[in-house]
């Protein structure tokens, strides 16, 4: 396992997985679409040697596959987690024997911790003035706000649970040289601790930590329970303790082994404009009142290298961050929650927009009880649509439980839709910010229908230009823009010729929408709110409850309210592209599509 940065980008080097460019480039734009374009083509991290006007090399992409990813943990976590899943079978009931198999467990258990390093490499240097511009933050769209720490990883501690920790990875916008906003969004760790000190009329001291052990960055975006200290977990990836460098001042320890360390505090009860920013939904994030931060001391390793990555449509480098931390944390899904025998957020929607998952029903709805438990449990209350179903299905495949959900949903009693409730912070496709609905569909027990594959339909209402079939049971319609024509979609489940078909989603392009898994699921799941955006042929209410008649039509088209999607600005698109191979002249590296990613 990495203790530090330099450690990891040693081993990328060696496998040929690092290209290191020479040529000057600018971190206002030029550096994120080179590495969006290497992305899209399945590429190396980037370490950028000269970054103009800055004196601190830039890499980029540093998880941006998962043989990279493999490379910076390794299989020794998972093989870890595995046993503390297995405990309760293994260890119940106690016996000295079954203490004594495990003793290599807790051997490395007891390893699990934080300690002193009275050397810490990171305290070896400091920026004169604490002056964040000296950074070589990335502007990485032409509608940001400004220049972003993207890989911030930001430690702050409760003032009321024995100081208890939290690491979290909050963007950083860079107002002027001693001020920055903070983008705390609602139901996550640092956001609680703020809340804490201005009860308390306080500020709340926080460290900003960029690069260190992989484990570490990775650990910053694991979804744990409020009040599990992420620092935890980072030493249990590294099986060692994680050394805090010693101060004489009272700020937090910064973590010894990262690049950079921002020692501040956030003021109480001070909010300033933040944004925008072309966020991992691919789409912007709009201009918010935000907490600030002010820095006071930034400390660096000598020759300190500035990590970032850059977002925005699927798949960038948090979908195979994402997607790892979900296989490493899945074992613990049953321990937690017995009755949910697996669960999956899909990273093409930005992960909060939808989630599947397989439960137990050994009595009449039991299903909800898990249902209410997933939508309660920390990150995953911020959900907007899971889909629960019985039957062994690979998750991951989400043709194959769409699939298996139409063929069973009986839309009367297995649809629900909650009102009135908390949405995550980047989805705008709710009425305002923060707030939105939820959606829950079942697809329990034995089939009810057959699901048709081809459409055969030959009269259509006038206002349809295109029908493409998704997979067995869902179709695509491609209707007129919202601007053009908002309502059209509320005659679509009542036509009889679309009878047949349990699910219909509305889009601005079918073609493009049913181009691949990926853009089917960004295109529908990051574009309609079940409160406002389903359709159903028709409605009833019984017992308090809303009983829908199929087909159901899911309005996926961009609303008028909604952030533009990211696309690159000519300039900067003409700029990367004629000085290509000026970047990489031995022409090793594939240029990609920044427009269209993986969809």
């Amino acid at each position: 396992m990495h203790c530090n940065l330099g450690s990891f980008l040693q081993t990328l080097t060696k496998r040929n997985d690092l290209v290191e460019i020479e040529a000057p480039v600018d971190p206002h734009l030029e550096i994120a679409e080179i590495h969006r374009r290497v992305i899209a083509a399945q590429g190396p991290a980037l370490l950028f040697k000269k970054v103009k006007g800055k004196s601190f090399p830039v890499v980029t992409n540093l998880f941006g596959s998962p043989e990279r990813v493999n490379q910076a943990f390794g299989k020794e976590p998972a093989n870890f987690i595995r046993e503390i899943a297995k405990l309760p079978e293994d260890l119940l009931p106690p016996s000295f024997s079954k203490i004594w198999d495990k003793r290599n467990f807790f051997y490395k258990a007891s390893k699990i911790g934080l300690k002193t390093d009275n050397k810490a490499p990171v305290l070896s240097e400091t920026i004169q003035n604490a002056d964040l511009t000296q950074l070589p933050a990335l502007t990485s769209w032409p509608k940001d706000g400004g220049p972003f720490l993207t890989l911030p990883l930001v430690h702050t501690q409760s003032k009321t649970a024995a100081k208890a920790d939290n690491l979290g990875i909050y963007r950083v916008q860079i107002f002027k040289s001693n001020e920055a906003g903070m983008h705390f969004q609602i139901g996550k760790g640092g956001g609680f601790h703020l809340h804490e000190s201005e009860v308390l009329g306080q500020n709340l001291p926080a460290n900003i930590y960029l690069g260190g052990p992989p484990a570490l960055m990775l650990s910053a975006i694991a979804p744990l329970p409020e009040n599990v200290p992420e620092l935890m977990l980072a030493s249990l990836l590294l099986q060692g303790k994680l050394s805090q460098g010693k101060l004489e001042t009272p700020n937090i320890a910064p973590i010894a082994e990262c690049e950079f360390a921002i020692l501040g505090s956030i003021p109480a009860n001070i909010r300033k404009p933040e944004g925008p920013f072309g966020d991992h939904y691919g789409y912007y994030s709009l201009k918010h009142n935000y907490p600030i931060f002010i820095p006071e001391k930034i400390y660096h390793r000598k020759n300190a290298i500035f990590p970032a990555t850059i977002v925005g449509k699927p798949r960038q480098e948090d979908y195979y961050l994402g997607d790892y931390i979900q296989e490493l944390l899945s074992p613990l899904f049953p321990l937690v929650m017995p009755a949910v025998e697996g669960l999956w957020s899909y990273g093409q929607t930005g992960y909060h927009c939808l989630s599947v998952a397989r439960l137990k029903e050994r009595y009449q709805r039991e299903s909800m009880m898990s249902v209410f438990r997933i939508l309660g449990e920390g990150q995953l209350s911020l959900t907007k649509f899971l889909i629960a179903l019985d039957k062994p299905c690979d998750l991951k495949d989400f043709k194959s439980v769409l699939k298996q959900v139409l063929a069973r949903v009986d839309w009367r009693k297995d649809l629900f839709i909650f009102s009135e409730l908390s949405m995550d912070s980047l989805d705008y496709s709710g009425p305002k910010i923060n707030e939105g609905s939820k959606g829950v569909m079942l697809g329990f027990g034995e089939p009810i229908r057959e699901l048709p594959s081809e459409f055969r339909g030959t009269e259509i209402p006038n206002f349809i230009k295109s029908i493409k079939p998704y997979c067995p049971g869902c179709l695509v319609v491609e209707v007129p823009s919202y601007s053009e024509n908002q309502d059209c979609v509320k005659e679509i489940s009542s036509w009889s010729g679309f009878k047949d078909w349990p699910l219909i989603v509305a889009v601005d392009s079918a073609e493009r929408a049913c181009q691949s898994d990926t853009s089917f699921l960004w295109t529908t799941f990051t574009r309609f709110e079940p409160a406002q955006d389903i359709h159903p042929a028709s409605c009833q209410i019984f017992r308090h409850k809303l009983m829908y008649e199929g087909p159901i039509t899911i309005d996926a088209r961009m609303k008028s309210w909604y952030p533009e999607e990211l696309f690159c600005d000519p300039d900067t698109k003409k700029r990367v592209s004629d000085r290509w191979n000026e970047y990489f002249p031995n022409k090793n590296v594939e240029m990609g599509s920044s427009d269209w990613a993986h969809l």
